[in-house]
């Protein structure tokens, strides 16, 4: 598993090239595995491969989100916030999984902020998002994350551009010694 943690990079640039339908279902795996805190579950998913969907999605933030157009698969990652308080935090555990089951199958993906984020200065992504999927007012998007073959080759970080200084031992600013 740390080798997959060192290697996953964002990559925003792709192929085009489709993703079969056995390893989609793998990632749909990943994401009904994903734990949620006291087994609620309040995630949902919706899988976008239509080309016509990907370039609307990719129009749902001001910046950082056009390259979903060109990725295969773009998931957006919602839950019923009627559900549980902590449906962000459910969310973010799904979408790190589906990231790692990624990497694990050698496609790239990227994080795409939903939550807090505006569309234009009258409508937020969130909304936008809602009104293109048809997704009800309670049904809360914390991201979509853009799936496809990687058309970049980025490199790993070394691990003498970790930021260990961002590590405390035992108590704050007590550093970590590697």
């Amino acid at each position: 598993m740390i080798n997959l943690i060192r290697k996953r990079r964002s990559i925003r640039s792709y192929t085009g090239e489709p993703i079969d339908q056995e390893t989609v279902e793998l990632l749909v795996e990943s994401l009904l595995r994903s734990p949620s805190s006291r087994n609620i579950n309040p995630w949902e998913f919706v899988v976008v491969d239509d080309r016509e969907l990907l370039t609307q999605l990719s129009t749902s933030k001001q910046h950082g989100s056009s390259f979903l157009k060109d990725a295969a698969l773009g998931v957006v990652i919602c839950a019923d916030s009627t559900k549980t308080d902590v449906w962000v935090e459910d969310c973010s555990i799904a979408a790190i999984l589906l990231q790692m089951t990624a990497q694990s199958l050698g496609l790239g993906s990227c994080w795409i902020q939903i939550r807090n984020r505006q569309q234009n200065r009258e409508k937020s992504s969130e909304q936008f998002i809602q009104e293109l999927l048809g997704l009800p007012e309670q049904m809360k998007v914390n991201c979509i994350v853009s799936i496809g073959h990687p058309a970049e080759n980025r490199r790993p970080l070394a691990a003498s551009q970790l930021q260990y200084d961002k590590v405390n031992h035992n108590r704050y600013q007590a550093c970590w010694q590697k």
